[in-house]
């Protein structure tokens, strides 16, 4: 196991913890040739293009590169989010051996593209139409695989743990930022930086604060994909219906998938 029973006892009790060095130098190699086939065409001729955005039209442009499942890419791309180690993660996490990963897209970030900065909030209110169970089987987890090299200065995630911030928001956690915008500078004074190597993967809960960063390195960038996984049967959490993206290249996954991957999204095994 890649994984430790420490680090998802910290996951259970904070919301939120790094796997350091996860994945190989060789496995992460051909995951970023995929990402530079589909974004290293978009590194923005002027790194100063960011400071002309208002704040609509930065946020919007935050999420503009950002892909779902399957990818105009590497077979390697489009199964990291699928990846043994990172599945045996989720079934230790969730407490069952079947789990569905019910998300998966690829984002890139480049300096000078946008402002990246965001306030905090949680991720629940697109996860689930519910408020989201504290039990094991009924969470979710979400890993966010770093594919090159994340530090404060690449545009780090911040987070803070839940044992933290339910003190200063209450236990309902507004879902929406403007809701949580009077915690605001609480939340700043005691965030912590998820930044970690190429590798690396930061685990969390869809109910933990959290927020984007701003790229302030010159000409950097910063890859990632993030793979979220639910209990099968647990019809409460969703995001994707894989079938939505059928004029993809889902031959890229399911030519290479294994049964037990092709499993975590939703086909019977034989």
């Amino acid at each position: 196991m890649r994984h430790t029973t420490e680090q998802l006892d910290i996951w259970r009790r904070d919301g939120g913890v790094i796997l350091d060095s996860f994945f190989t130098a060789d496995e992460l190699a051909p995951c970023v040739d995929g990402m530079e086939q589909m974004y290293g065409h978009l590194r923005p001729d002027d790194p100063a293009a960011h400071e002309n955005f208002d704040a609509k039209t930065r946020y919007a442009a935050q999420f503009a590169n950002t892909t779902d499942l399957p990818f105009h890419a590497t077979p390697e791309l489009n199964l990291i989010g699928l990846h043994p180690a990172l599945v045996a993660c989720a079934r230790a996490a969730l407490g069952t051996d079947d789990v569905r990963m019910y998300q998966c897209h690829t984002w890139a970030k480049f300096t000078g593209q946008t402002d990246f900065d965001q306030p905090f909030h949680c991720d629940y209110k697109n996860h689930t139409l519910t408020v989201p169970g504290e039990d094991e089987v009924d969470r979710t987890i979400n890993f966010m695989i770093y594919l090159t090299d994340v530090t404060d200065e690449h545009g780090a995630i911040h987070y803070v743990p839940v044992p933290e911030s339910d003190p200063i928001t209450g236990p309902m956690r507004p879902q929406f930022a403007g809701e949580a915008a009077g915690y605001e500078a609480q939340l700043r004074a005691i965030e912590r930086s998820g930044a970690a190597p190429a590798g690396s993967v930061f685990a969390y809960g869809i109910d933990v604060f959290h927020r984007g960063t701003n790229l302030t390195l010159p000409d950097a960038h910063r890859f990632t994909v993030t793979a979220s996984y639910k209990a099968a049967g647990n019809d409460q959490i969703g995001w994707s219906a894989w079938p939505r993206f059928f004029r993809e290249p889902w031959h890229l996954v399911m030519d290479n998938a294994s049964v037990e991957q092709r499993t975590c999204l939703g086909i019977p095994a034989p």
